[in-house]
């Protein structure tokens, strides 16, 4: 089976600088590339599931149609065959990443033979994650070289209705 789909899967909150690297390098090998937005609702977000869409969408507006930006909850495995995918992307930053998504890997493969494409971030994006980022906004920091302008203002926004 060859895709021209793949599925980059996580929860996104918020959405930074090394999740949009990992877009733009997945489309350098699929065609389209469906962002799933996990609601995830144990992980207690900080951003809604339709903020974290709403931050995302705007994120990758500059692909047009080759990026589609969609929230799920449920297996990973049922959401990809509403793309006839059985390809999955996902970004890992360090080792310890590594050996938790291997056991998410290993196991959407034998749940349903889901394929996992595992990216590493460009080099000066690796440190980013959106804990930092948000534990650098919550303490009044600049977090404008780890994420969009939009992102940055939606993430003020939300601190300042705290």
């Amino acid at each position: 089976m060859t895709t021209k789909i793949c599925v980059y899967p996580g929860t996104f909150d918020p959405v930074h600088f090394g999740h949009l690297d990992i877009v733009k390098r997945a489309l350098n090998i699929f065609e389209t590339v469906v962002v799933a937005i996990a609601e995830n609702p144990k992980k207690k977000p900080f951003f809604t599931v339709e903020e974290r869409v709403d931050i995302f969408q705007d994120a990758v507006k500059e692909f047009g149609t080759r990026v589609i930006v969609e929230p799920f909850s449920g297996l990973l495995v049922d959401f990809v065959k509403k793309y006839d995918t059985k390809i999955v992307v996902r970004g890992v930053r360090l080792f310890t990443d590594f050996e938790y998504e291997l056991q998410i890997a290993m196991t959407n493969y034998k749940l349903d033979g889901v394929e996992t494409f595992f990216m590493m971030p460009s080099q000066e994006l690796i440190h980013i994650s959106s804990t930092i980022v948000k534990d650098v906004a919550f303490h009044g920091g600049d977090v404008s070289s780890m994420v969009t302008p939009y992102t940055k203002y939606m993430l003020e926004k939300k601190l300042r209705k705290r």
